[in-house]
């Protein structure tokens, strides 16, 4: 087939500021995990796809399959739809602790839009 271009669950996309390797990533309603450190600007290759373990609100409690959503002003996840973009869904549960501040996300791959 002469028009394929690639799968699409690892995509090359325009860093929007300075990112770490493993950190969410959004650009335009394109979300994924970043899988090198960039910088402001440079290519940097991300994951659209799968399952990874990302920062969330420190006092939310997550249940198995919770639509997970991504706090952009803040760089973390969150169950909180308004203003927030879906990014996929919870696949182990978590407490609302302060310390409990990492959570486990299978990304959905499609591409999203804040939530009014």
């Amino acid at each position: 087939m002469k028009n394929f271009v690639q799968a699409g669950d690892t995509i090359v996309v325009p860093a929007p500021a300075a990112v770490a390797s493993g950190a969410g990533v959004l650009v335009g309603n394109i979300f994924g995990v970043a899988l090198f450190a960039a910088d402001n600007g440079a290519d940097v290759l991300i994951k659209t796809r799968g399952v990874f373990e990302l920062p969330k609100a420190g006092s939310q409690a997550w249940t198995v399959g919770a639509r997970v959503y991504w706090d952009n002003g803040n760089n973390r996840c969150t169950t909180v739809a308004t203003g927030n973009y879906p990014i996929g869904t919870a696949t182990v549960a978590v407490g609302n602790g302060a310390g409990e501040t990492t959570g486990t996300v299978r990304l959905d791959g499609i591409a999203t839009e804040a939530a009014v």
